[in-house]
């Protein structure tokens, strides 16, 4: 019979737990809609042998929202040799149709010449930063998001009568957590990483903002939660695949009319914003159905404690005593003599 209780009990707390810590009663809507605007800000200034003595604003080192190390390569479009690790040739039938192989003598190999951007660039890969300091640089992330099946939409500036607010507010978990400005340096350490050694050779960061809004107690309610994540986390540094990088450039003409251009190799941090969430608000229907389904979990609940107990377990004749009464039925037989004359 304790048994018995206790189940229904247990029964009851599922039900319940299912109906108000989980908001049964409520609708939900995750078909969320989102439109990010992200603006970084910072300064630093190099001195390098290939590019000078520069500043850097986010003019320069904004490609959209990445942080970048550099490789600078100024070549010039004219017939050149191609890479001798690639087009080592002895003949010009070692060449492609119409090249010409190069050979400093008869006895040593020679290269193919191509027409192109000479000289051919080389695979050189950065051992440092080239913007060290750029840890300390911020970006402000501006989130703005609606749920249409509520008509309800809000964004990730906390509201507040503080004007000067966003000029000293920096993210923090505790003490700054809707703070939608966040320091470089603190989101690779966030996600695991260490930024001087992301930044050489580059790599994609998510930022993940979450909204989940309760709105039976209010807009003020509804804020967003921020997670941080290295997201090319399972690859080896020593993969070809780790890091990022892309290559622009930048044409120009000296005045004899001849074209150059300057190769920029860019191994950046490469910033994705990723937005996700879900509202509820209390409706009529899912309050009706989920009511209608505990009852029916109940039900069937009291029913399987039944077969357990009187069935399955040791005590099942004892149980069985007090769950049902016997009643026994005698049946009288009675005579009638009949006399026949």
């Amino acid at each position: 019979m304790k048994m018995s209780v206790r189940a229904c009990t247990g029964t009851l707390v599922c039900s319940l737990w299912v109906f108000i810590v989980k908001q049964g009663y409520q609708e939900i809507d995750d078909a969320i809609q989102s439109s990010v605007i992200t603006k970084v800000k910072g300064t630093a200034v190099t001195n390098t042998s290939e590019s000078g003595l520069l500043v850097w604003g986010p003019e320069e080192y904004v490609i959209p929202p990445q942080v970048r190390t550099l490789l600078i390569f100024q070549t010039r479009l004219k017939p050149c040799t191609a890479d001798e690790t690639l087009t080592s040739c002895l003949l010009f039938s070692f060449c492609h149709s119409g090249g010409k192989c190069i050979r400093n003598n008869e006895n040593s190999n020679g290269t193919c010449e191509i027409f192109g951007w000479c000289p051919t660039e080389k695979d050189i890969k950065p051992q440092k930063p080239l913007l060290k300091n750029a840890e300390n640089f911020t970006i402000y992330v501006k989130n703005f998001i609606q749920f249409p099946k509520f008509s309800f939409s809000k964004s990730n500036i906390l509201e507040t009568t503080d004007q000067s607010y966003l000029k000293k507010c920096r993210y923090d978990k505790k003490q700054y957590p809707y703070c939608p400005i966040f320091r470089l340096g603190d989101i690779t350490r966030r996600a695991g990483c260490n930024f001087q050694d992301m930044a050489t050779l580059g790599g994609p960061i998510g930022i993940v903002i979450q909204w989940d809004c309760d709105l039976d107690k209010g807009t003020s309610h509804c804020n967003p939660e921020y997670q941080f994540t290295r997201l090319d986390a399972t690859v080896s540094n020593k993969s070809i695949a780790a890091g990022f990088n892309f290559r622009h450039a930048r044409y120009f003409k000296n005045a004899a009319g001849e074209s150059y251009r300057s190769l920029y190799k860019v191994y950046g941090i490469r910033f994705h914003i990723l937005v996700h969430g879900k509202a509820g608000k209390f409706a009529i229907v899912p309050l009706v159905i989920n009511i209608g389904s505990g009852l029916a979990v109940m039900g069937a609940g009291t029913f399987f404690c039944d077969i357990v107990l009187l069935y399955l377990t040791t005590g099942r004749k004892s149980y069985k005593d007090k769950k049902f009464e016997v009643l026994k039925y005698e049946k009288q037989h009675t005579s009638t003599d009949v006399d026949i004359s």
